[in-house]
């Protein structure tokens, strides 16, 4: 019987990493991302598997807890194929280079404070660099393409299907035979949500004998778009009107393209209020640039932008900093700012510096965007902590904080039970990439609305399929 082990997001959202063993010898890894937050410790740890004996990596998409221990699997001895979209491997190798030049970085810094107690063999070397990241980019790739269905060989068959998450997302259903029955498997990456600026619903599908579906927001709903779309524009406009700054941490892929699109909506309703957009994220701006150029792929909103603008995010009032002296030259501006910088969890990028110098005053605002992960500086003030340590120096927090949680990229409890519904033909359910006391709650509402059960998958659990 063909088994499935996950290695990776298992009663935690991140480092997805789903290993499926078929009978016939063949291995497929669906993801290998990097953990985060409180259990970021496990990126060190051994797989689980023998990467050397992985054939085939298939990628859902290019966010970090999906794709952020490929240059260590590498490292390790995966040689097989790469199966994904071309987009896909473009935003890969932007978050993978910035991921090994952060790690180069802090490797650097703590090396030469340990040098001076004498303890540097101590420090823990980077997971990888940027050298072991060019690896990962002359191994052999096979391009997806949505609905096309890519033969492997052995009988197994793939299908890439679209998971409206970011650029590209892929749902991927796995079709293999074992003792002259045909089976299907199916992995839903990451599924966005039904309302997304930037990107088309996600697919529906037909069938499979078994799913594994994502969980993060298993346990709620989401405010409506309308919703948040003006619970937005209120906080912006109260605090560039009464003089002070707005700062969003926020996602490179996706995330950030989507509040580029709300602003440039409001400006040109006449609702925005003069102020000066910094998108403060060289990661951030790469991405974007990636988005224009697999554009069709994206909302018709968005080639609708370009077709009349010849650009998707661009408007007057937005600045891209892509230099650091350029986003140094915004702790100048005293007021009327709203500043978009990375990493959306908080725990790193140019949004430090910026809490430095803004969150202790009570003029500005604070508006968080997106999943906080437990156990980063992001969840920890969304939780309320109201003094933090940035860059050695305690900052307390004065500045309004907001959590929107309507702009998600992941579908939430009605739009996962909708989708699963769907399906004309679902076997098992297998509850994926999520916290735990979430998925109990997911588990329930299943249960209820749908009379199946799910299971819950634990670290390295046998899942006959």
């Amino acid at each position: 019987m063909a088994i499935v082990q996950s290695f990776g997001a298992a009663e935690t959202v991140t480092g997805s990493c789903h290993l499926l063993q078929l009978q016939n010898g063949i291995n497929l890894l669906i993801d290998c991302g990097m953990f985060q937050g409180s259990v970021e410790a496990h990126n060190r740890k051994p797989f689980g598997f023998d990467p050397s004996e992985i054939d085939f990596l298939l990628i859902t998409h290019a966010h970090l807890d999906h794709i952020g221990r490929i240059p260590k699997l590498v490292k390790e001895g995966f040689s097989g194929t790469i199966i994904t979209h071309n987009s896909t491997m473009d935003l890969a190798e932007v978050v993978l280079m910035d991921s090994a030049k952060l790690q180069e970085e802090s490797y650097k810094t703590a090396y030469k404070k340990a040098q001076r107690i004498g303890e540097e063999k101590s420090v823990p070397k980077p997971l990888y660099e940027k050298d072991d990241v060019r690896l990962v980019y002359q191994l052999p790739v096979r391009e997806a393409r949505y609905d096309e269905t890519l033969s492997l060989g052995h009988g197994i068959s793939v299908t890439f299907k679209n998971a409206g998450h970011i650029l590209d997302s892929a749902i991927i259903r796995i079709t293999f035979e074992e003792d002259g029955v045909s089976k299907s498997v199916v992995f839903s990456g990451d599924l966005g949500n039904n309302n997304d600026l930037v990107m088309p619903s996600p697919d529906i599908l037909e069938e499979a004998d078994a799913l594994f579906i994502e969980s993060t927001y298993g346990d709620r709903n989401h405010k409506g778009v309308e919703e948040s779309d003006e619970e937005l524009e209120a906080i912006i406009k109260e605090t560039i009107n009464n003089e002070g700054n707005v700062l969003i941490p926020s996602f490179a892929i996706e995330r950030t393209q989507e509040i580029l699109c709300l602003l440039k909506q409001m400006y040109d309703r006449g609702d925005l209020p003069v102020c000066k957009i910094y998108l403060d994220s060289p990661m951030a701006i790469r991405a974007t640039e990636i988005y224009k150029a697999y554009h069709e792929e994206l909302s018709e909103c968005c080639n609708a932008f370009l077709e009349r603008d010849g650009t998707i995010f661009g408007f007057p009032y937005l600045n891209y900093t892509l230099h650091v002296h350029e986003s140094m030259k915004i702790n100048e501006e005293e007021s009327r700012c709203i500043i978009i910088a990375g990493a959306g969890m908080c725990n790193g990028g140019r949004i430090l510096q910026h809490f430095k110098h803004r969150l202790w005053n009570e003029k500005n605002a604070l508006v968080f965007v997106g999943y906080q992960v437990e156990g980063t500086l992001g969840r920890k003030i969304v939780d309320g902590e109201r003094k933090i340590r940035v860059y050695n120096e305690d900052i307390i927090i004065k500045a309004a904080v907001h959590t929107i949680n309507g702009f998600s990229a992941h579908a939430d409890q009605s739009d996962l039970i909708e989708w699963m519904q769907s399906f004309k033909r679902l076997g098992k359910i297998f509850l994926i990439h999520g916290e735990r006391d979430k998925q109990e709650i997911f588990q329930k509402e299943i249960r209820k609305q749908m009379d199946k059960k799910a299971h819950i998958v634990k670290y390295a659990e046998t899942i006959g399929v």
